[in-house]
């Protein structure tokens, strides 16, 4: 019974304070003059119910904005009357819609470029939109000029107005508007990356004015760098007195060894014959970005390469960086020659660089009774120019370069015994990879090199042939004064870890001393597949001169193995 009795108190006071609170609501109903203007108003979807009284007159008064904002700018409440205790009615007159807003702004805070995208007619004292999109517009502006270094920025239509039957007229204005600049940087996850990376390659500096977009932009840029890569896009820190921009970067593995195994069978003796090839490429191991890189070849015809690089980019913190090179090659017991180079270039962006270099040559023939005229002593020094683009695809592991373009030209003279002989070389090296879709792609390199010269010894002609040349041929087996190599590849990407292709080799080339002139071709097929020590390459060719026929017993096979540590 006592039970009872509580269920019941509960249930009355629960419908006395139901009946308390539909008391306090009040109700609002919006109409117009007539009823279109009523069902424009009805479809705005006004709040009807509410709470309290205020909260009811702002609703009017936003509806008085909303109703601005779709051009009826004259709209006036005519009344706000109570019908009964709980009930308003108010009334307003829309009168005439207006669809055209011209807006005048001060063309030293925002500039026409911002303004064009959105606004077919751009002076530098106004432009036109509509005014159901100016709302929209004025948004989009916004978020440019906080992209322009303005994080602050905010802006409004004042003094709005009727201009002429048809159009309205406003004024932008925009506060908070002073720039903000680069005030610290901060790396975040590689501590020990390089600040002449930052100013020099990404070109972020402290003071420069803050721009979230461009910075954003110069970030990406990263991708292209070998031992370092974005963790995380920026983040910007604002205090009253300054702009701290934090970079989230992390420090990737770079060093690469890279060595194949060739073999052969050799013409005269009709056994097989092996060739090696070594390359160590240390790269940042101190955090300057420097590479140290050491290739070591042992030929079929008993030539031995040594060759050592080492590049060290923005000395002193400044934009200029510096590069060593020391080449010594043996021809067997006939002649060696020990080129050694010293150069300077300059970073223009991520992609691009320019270098001067100074270059000398010494050349030793071995031969005892000296017999070959063709083979002397001699030393030259050359003076050379180059220029290099890169453009990386950093997202695909199995071609990491789309496209390649390397130009040097040297001038300089070479002198033999009593006698100075003026030359030129140059040398191009070139490709592109033409991506059809995600699984095809089509590989064009062009190689090309050439010494000019009044007359020429055979220690100083080029040598080319190989897996880094024409396949299908021993390795540095050719020697001329002028030669083009062309080398093409049909790519199928079986999955993202392996691919086949096709090879298809074509060359020109010319030997002064000899008179020769000759076309050289080479055809075969190869895959390449990663590992978990690194990406393995396969190449069968074969190679033919013009006036040859194709002979099994000449194909060459190249294994070669690139591990990143």
């Amino acid at each position: 019974m006592r039970t009872l009795k509580i269920v019941i108190l509960c249930l009355f006071f629960s419908t006395v304070n139901l009946t308390f609170t539909d008391a306090q609501n009040l109700n609002l109903i919006i109409k117009g003059k007539g009823s279109l203007e009523t069902t424009i108003i009805d479809s705005l979807n006004y709040k009807k119910i509410f709470s309290d009284f205020i909260s009811l007159e702002n609703e009017i008064e936003s509806q008085h904005l909303k109703l601005q904002k779709l051009g009826f700018i004259e709209n006036k409440l005519l009344s706000s009357d109570k019908k009964n205790d709980s009930t308003y009615v108010a009334k307003f007159s829309l009168n005439k819609k207006y669809y055209t807003i011209y807006i005048y702004y001060d063309n030293k805070l925002l500039s026409k470029e911002i303004l064009e995208p959105v606004s077919n007619t751009v002076t530098t004292e106004y432009f036109i939109t509509t005014i159901s999109k100016s709302e929209d517009i004025l948004n989009y502006i916004n978020f440019k000029i906080i992209e322009d270094g303005i994080p602050f920025a905010s802006l409004k239509l004042v003094n709005l107005k009727k201009k002429d039957d048809n159009n309205i007229y406003a004024e932008l204005v925009i506060s908070n508007n002073k720039k903000r600049s680069i005030d610290n940087i901060i790396v975040k996850g590689y501590e020990k990356f390089s600040k002449s990376y930052i100013k020099h390659f990404l070109k972020i500096k402290k003071g420069n004015d803050f721009n979230l977009n461009t910075i954003k932009e110069k970030i990406e840029v990263l991708n292209s760098l070998t031992f370092a890569s974005q963790i995380k896009p920026p983040e910007v820190l604002f205090t009253k007195d300054s702009t701290s921009l934090y970079l989230y970067i992390e420090k990737t593995k770079s060093n690469n060894f890279d060595g194949f195994l060739g073999f052969g069978t050799n013409e005269t003796t009709n056994k097989i014959e092996f060739s090696g090839y070594l390359n160590l490429s240390i790269v940042n191991n101190l955090n300057y970005g420097e590479s140290f890189n050491l290739v070591y070849k042992s030929d079929e015809n008993e030539q031995k390469t040594f060759e050592v690089n080492f590049n060290l980019p923005y000395i002193f913190g400044s934009a200029l960086g510096t590069e060593f090179n020391l080449n010594i090659f043996k021809k067997d017991s006939t002649y060696t020659t020990v080129n050694q180079s010293v150069g300077l270039f300059y970073q223009i962006n991520a992609k691009q660089k320019i270098g001067v270099g100074i270059e000398g040559i010494l050349s030793n023939n071995l031969l005892d009774d000296a017999t070959s005229t063709a083979i002397q002593d001699y030393n030259s020094v050359f003076y050379s120019l180059g220029y290099q683009y890169i453009k990386r695809q950093y997202y695909n592991l199995l071609f990491p370069v789309n496209f390649v373009f390397d130009l040097k030209i040297s001038f300089g003279k070479r002198n033999f015994e009593s006698t100075t002989e003026k030359q030129m070389l140059f040398n191009l090296n070139t490709f592109k990879n033409f991506n059809l879709n995600t699984k095809n792609s089509i590989y064009i390199r062009l190689n090309s090199a050439g010494i000019n010269s009044d007359n020429f010894f055979t220690n100083e002609l080029l040598r080319f042939g190989g897996i880094k040349s024409i396949r299908g041929f021993e390795e540095n087996r050719l020697i001329a004064s002028l030669y083009s190599v062309f080398n093409t590849e049909y790519r199928y990407r079986l999955n993202n870890n392996m691919y086949i292709h096709s090879i298809v080799d074509a060359a020109y080339f010319e030997n002064d001393i000899t008179q020769t002139k000759e076309k050289l071709f080479a055809f075969g097929f190869g895959f390449g597949v990663f590992t978990k020590a690194g990406l393995l390459k396969f190449n069968y060719a074969n190679g033919k001169s013009e006036s040859q026929k194709f002979k099994f017993s000449d194909s060459k096979i190249h294994i070669s193995l690139s591990t990143i540590f």
